[in-house]
């Protein structure tokens, strides 16, 4: 029997992801990686929404978010980053492309984000659509880091000013303030754009994560995603921690790009 379009695309994906390094390899030979940093519990690497899931209805304009997984980091398109990195684009209404080695075109159905954002004003009339996450290399040619497709049901267009709805700051997100190991910690950039610090372009930056221990002399941990990386999974001992998220200036890292923020979470034996 021959393979539909449909069929063969999920096949070569299959085989392409089977090819791909496991996270953890990439983890233990890498040195600058704290101890309590460990592999996502699926070892697998994909983009995905933040704030949006399959199935869900929204007014528009909407704030959209997006994550990016398994050690993968965020780099502009201006200068090439490491391997493992990339910047998102938006599929609406369109499935992942049978050709990998072809560049994804420049449309309202494949929206780029070059510049290293994380974010982006929907602005979609009522009407249900489908949407997914594609990670792709500077040169537009897809990596093999995608989303779950979404797909959702705009119920209203409101009259309100899209770009009133980014504006610049930090957020950390958490699976709640009690969890167990490991646990997985987000990263957000709301109207700044994320780059590895190596790049050095201008009017970019890179995550910093302090990790300290509520009791005793504990020495904060310091954990620096100079490599485009938007989230952490981490196993600490036992205990309370207070959290802070910081967004180091790639040009001058005495600098901070917005204020940070703060969290605490209790893990959990």
């Amino acid at each position: 029997m021959n393979a539909t379009p449909s069929r063969l695309a999920a096949l070569l994906i299959m085989a392409a992801a089977l090819a791909t390094p496991a996270f953890a390899q990439t983890t233990a030979a890498n040195p600058k990686l704290h101890p309590w940093q460990v592999p996502p519990p699926r070892l697998n690497s994909e983009a995905y929404f933040t704030n949006l899931k399959d199935g869900d209805r929204i007014e528009t304009p909407y704030l959209l978010k997006f994550g990016l997984s398994g050690g993968w980091g965020l780099a502009p398109i201006t200068q090439p980053g490491r391997a493992r990195s990339g910047h998102h684009h938006l599929l609406v209404n369109r499935d992942l492309p049978l050709n990998f080695k072809e560049a994804l075109p420049f449309n309202d159905q494949y929206i780029h984000f070059g510049k290293g954002q994380m974010e982006t004003v929907l602005t979609l009339a009522p009407g249900t659509y489908t949407l997914r996450m594609l990670l792709a290399d500077q040169k537009h040619l897809p990596h093999f880091v995608y989303s779950k497709p979404a797909t959702i049901t705009v119920t209203k267009k409101n009259d309100v000013d899209p770009k009133s709805l980014s504006v610049k700051g930090l957020s950390l997100g958490l699976e709640g303030s009690e969890v167990k190991v490991p646990f997985r910690i987000q990263f957000h950039a709301s109207a700044l754009n994320v780059a590895h610090q190596a790049q050095k372009i201008p009017d970019t930056g890179h995550f910093r994560l302090t990790v300290t221990p509520a009791t005793g002399n504990a020495t904060p941990v310091v954990m620096d995603f100079a490599e485009g990386q938007t989230e952490v999974w981490l196993s600490p001992p036992t205990g309370s921690y207070a959290l802070r998220l910081e967004m180091v200036d790639n040009m001058d890292p005495s600098k901070r790009m917005a204020d940070p923020v703060n969290a605490s979470v209790r893990v959990e034996p």
